[in-house]
Parts: C-alpha cells; structure tokens; sequence
C-alpha cells in the first residue's frame, strides 16, 4: 500500500474592515454666548474646561472646528444631541459631521 500524504487544511480568516469614519464640527456663530458652547462640548462630548475653551476659540477664530472623529453613527448621535441642546435653549448653535477622509 501506498503512503498518501495529506495536507492539513487551511483556513482563510477574513479581517473585519474598520467601519468609515466621521468628523464632527463646530460651526462658529456670533450669537451663542460662550460659556454655553463650552457647557454643550463638555456635556455631550465629554471635554475637559481647557479643551472645550480651546476649541470653542478656534471655531471663533477659524470659522470651524472638527470636535472628535467617531464612527458614523456616534457622530450623527452627538452632533443631533448638541444641536438639540441649542435649540432648545434658543441659540443658533451648530454642529454638522462630514465623512473623514
């Protein structure tokens, strides 16, 4: 009888893809007080005092500031809980997310 030699199988693993990610940004307005706009960045964002000054100064300064990047669905979820936030509160406070390239 012949020997007959088998291969062990192989397996394939798949790599789950990173799902696409999104950014989050703070648009600039000249009405929201600033003290709410940071009180906004660290409830719903969970900054620091010295983080949320920061980027609420720049989105002064620049016009715009990406906040954090998250998933699509996280950052939808946040930017509408920010949004919410202001508008109940009657300010033109705007938060919008773009697709992180």
């Amino acid at each position: 009888m012949e020997d007959v030699k088998t291969r062990p199988k192989t397996t394939t693993r798949t790599k789950p893809e990173r799902p696409p990610l999104w950014k989050v940004i703070l648009l600039n307005d000249d009405f929201t007080p600033r003290d709410f706009v940071v009180a906004v960045l660290r409830a719903v964002f969970r900054m620091s005092e010295s983080e949320a000054m920061g980027v609420m100064l720049t989105a002064h300064r620049k016009g715009s500031c990406v906040i954090a990047v998250y998933t699509q669905e996280v950052a939808e979820t946040k930017c509408e809980q920010a949004n919410d936030w202001g508008r109940r509160t009657g300010y033109p406070l705007a938060f919008t997310t773009e697709k992180d390239a």
